[in-house]
């Protein structure tokens, strides 16, 4: 039986890259497509929108899975972003996981956990012997996903942060990452 023509069609796992500067009106769009009080603590975007790659946030922080959509078009159908939490020489060996977004057409195939593993496998090669992550308290399945792939809790700020008319949690996780 053959897929239903809106679902995207990629290899399991999908490809992932690194991010490239052509990627920037793509990577934007999908930044703003997925925006939600589930994940985001910033106010939606607004129009004139700013660029999505800038000084603090370059293109070689973004790793990007491609996926063919049911109309053959080639995509990205999600990013996550790694940079370092804090510019202290003592904190090199730190990553810090800064954003991950899949796009609605390309959801429950896999590719959150995609970049996650693709994530490991750069943070050890940019030299990082640990990554972090913070996610908002009622994000169950984004919790459960980083629970599932290694990570743990660390810490919790109660209340750290009002969205939606009610106060919630953020989650500091972290999980080693072996040679």
């Amino acid at each position: 039986m053959s897929a239903p023509m809106s679902a995207p069609l990629f290899r399991s796992p999908c490809p992932v890259r690194p991010a490239v500067p052509e990627d920037e009106t793509a990577l934007g769009e999908l930044d703003r497509a997925t925006w939600s009080t589930l994940h985001a603590v910033q106010p939606r975007p607004q129009p004139p929108y700013g660029p999505f790659f800038d000084d603090r946030h370059p293109p070689r922080e973004f790793l990007v899975a491609d996926a063919v959509t049911g109309a053959g078009e080639v995509r990205p159908a999600g990013y996550i972003r790694l940079a370092r939490p804090t510019p202290l020489a003592c904190n090199a060996h730190v990553l810090q996981i800064q954003g991950l977004a899949v796009a609605d057409w390309a959801r429950r195939q896999g590719i959150a956990r995609t970049l996650l593993r693709a994530s490991f496998a750069e943070a050890r090669r940019r030299g990082a012997g640990r990554l972090t992550l913070r996610v908002l308290g009622h994000n169950t399945a984004a919790r459960a996903l980083y629970e599932a792939e290694g990570f743990a809790v660390e810490g919790v700020l109660p209340g750290e942060f009002f969205l939606g008319g009610r106060y919630v949690d953020d989650v500091l996780m972290g999980r080693p990452l072996a040679p």
